[in-house]
């Protein structure tokens, strides 16, 4: 009855222990992830272990300035034809669709042989979409007055940004040859479209 007794608490003093063990053993491995996960969250928190937001290059961004830039020119372009009152305006107008087509194809041919390709994004900006929908609505003398005023603001914000980009050794060669080869042309509209304005 002794040795039972002595085996049966025994049994007991190696169950304790063990669930000890399972006990601190969890505890542990507990402990562990939860101090490597705090310490990757700081890290993650400072900035030390993420990699940063991607940021667009030099060649990216200016490959979309100028699509967006030519897709602005060809939308308020075709609004002037069906709402502007000027003959003139309309001559412009047609001139800029054109003129704005075949500049997004030598950026495409441009973009595409950078390396690695570019592809143009050419979205409208905040700022070109409001001057688009503020033409919308306009008619006659009135479009032609706010159409003339937005291609020479567009233009002159173009020409600037196709020197700075000429200029950029962080933008692709392909990007900044086109760049330097459309300035004299942009310069151009620039002063037809200052010629439009009453």
């Amino acid at each position: 009855m002794q040795i039972v007794r002595w085996m049966t608490v025994g049994a007991a003093a190696l169950a304790l222990a063990g669930c000890g063990s399972k006990t601190e053993t969890t505890s542990t491995d507990t402990t562990t992830t939860t101090t490597t996960a705090n310490t990757d969250a700081g890290m993650m928190a400072n900035g030390m272990d993420m990699a940063p937001a991607p940021t667009a290059s030099a060649g990216q961004t200016f490959a979309n300035a100028a699509a967006s830039n030519d897709a602005f020119e060809i939308a308020s372009s075709k609004l002037a034809e069906s709402q502007a009152e000027s003959a003139a305006v309309k001559k412009f107008a047609a001139s800029m669709i054109k003129a704005h087509t075949e500049s997004t194809a030598k950026l495409k041919t441009a973009a595409g042989a950078a390396a690695p390709a570019i592809t143009p994004d050419p979205t409208l900006t905040a700022e070109q979409q409001q001057t688009l929908d503020s033409l919308k609505p306009l008619k006659g003398a009135d479009f032609d007055k706010a159409y003339a005023g937005a291609q020479v603001d567009a233009h002159e914000k173009t020409l600037a940004a196709l020197k700075v980009s000429s200029a950029d050794a962080n933008v692709p060669a392909s990007l900044r040859d086109f760049a330097t080869k459309l300035s004299p042309t942009v310069a151009a509209h620039l002063n037809m479209a200052k010629g439009l304005k009453p």
